[in-house]
């Protein structure tokens, strides 16, 4: 996966040099030509589901390469080929929560796993929507925010991966799947809430609180996967029908939010099925070091200005 994001930002390097728009701004400033919805597609789809921030690598990269920031429209809808990647290799697994927690609830026997994940899961949900509500109404120009800085994304990257460090370190890595109680699913949404700000990842905060809970590696990376389901199907959606089926959006902007959901989907899939199976034999000491060099170079270059913090 990490050789797979660096042929991507090499990619993107190779047809920036070839011509076309330098300067990409949101959805409806301009539009993003096909290779570059691509790319980004591709970016997305290795980032969202390891703990590095798919958020900070979508503003980063085509910021760095000179594209602009594509901003929270294009990143919100292309992360419905990542809820479609997740659906489908966790098919199974929905499918068999939702028949064990109606049969749950129709027999009373309300302790049972499919029942606690499933309430986990739809509790776990509400810390992120509510914090996303107040949010949009306290910053209206959340793509000009101080909180999409790369500033903010460098230093949220470097706390998160010290933060996985630690839980890395003294998680004990005891409970399983079936082990899992509906507290797991209250607290996981709580760390799952501070994804919104871009840097911190949605899969990174909460897998951290899962180690933290003395979760198996594995079994964290799983629920983590689960419990986002809702969460980004719901932030698609809602930017999906805001800022392209109620506005005039031109052929080509349609184009490139094709590609780049398709693209998303395809390299989601990809990085789920390769995460889950690394999970169960590695540690997460890589994706906390990358974090913290992320989150240096960003630094650095924003110090040498080569970037604008």
């Amino acid at each position: 996966m990490m050789l797979g994001l660096a042929l991507a930002i090499a990619l993107s390097a190779l047809f920036a040099k070839s011509g076309g728009a330098q300067d990409v701004g949101t959805l409806h400033a301009a539009s993003l030509h096909w290779w570059q919805a691509l790319i980004l597609g591709m970016v997305q789809g290795l980032t969202e589901f390891i703990p590095i921030s798919s958020t900070a690598h979508l503003k980063v990269v085509p910021v760095a390469l000179g594209w602009g920031d594509p901003g929270v429209t294009f990143a919100a809808t292309i992360q419905l080929g990542s809820i479609g990647a997740v659906l489908w290799y966790f098919w199974r697994d929905i499918a068999d929560l939702t028949r064990g927690a109606i049969a749950a609830i129709r027999k009373g026997t309300y302790e049972a796993t499919e029942f606690r994940i499933a309430a986990g899961i739809a509790v776990g949900t509400l810390p992120i929507v509510i914090c996303g509500l107040l949010l949009k109404k306290l910053v209206p120009d959340l793509d000009n925010s101080p909180i999409r800085s790369l500033t903010s994304i460098a230093i949220a990257s470097i706390v998160m991966g010290i933060f996985l460090g630690l839980a890395e370190q003294w998680g004990r890595r005891q409970r399983d799947f079936q082990g899992l109680k509906m507290r797991d699913g209250i607290l996981m949404g709580a760390a799952q809430a501070l994804a919104l700000m871009p840097g911190v990842s949605r899969s990174g905060s909460t897998i951290t609180a899962g180690l933290f809970m003395g979760l198996e590696r594995a079994t964290a990376a799983r629920f983590s996967f689960l419990l986002g389901i809702p969460a980004i199907t719901l932030a698609g959606l809602v930017q999906f029908k805001t800022d392209v089926l109620d506005v005039t959006v031109s052929n080509s902007e349609l184009w490139a939010l094709l590609v780049g959901t398709i693209s998303s989907a395809i390299f989601s899939y990809g990085a789920i099925a390769w995460f889950i199976g690394y999970l169960q034999k590695q540690n997460t000491w890589v994706f906390v070091w990358y974090r913290v060099v992320f989150g240096v170079l960003i630094l650095l270059g924003i110090g040498f200005n080569w970037l604008n913090g």
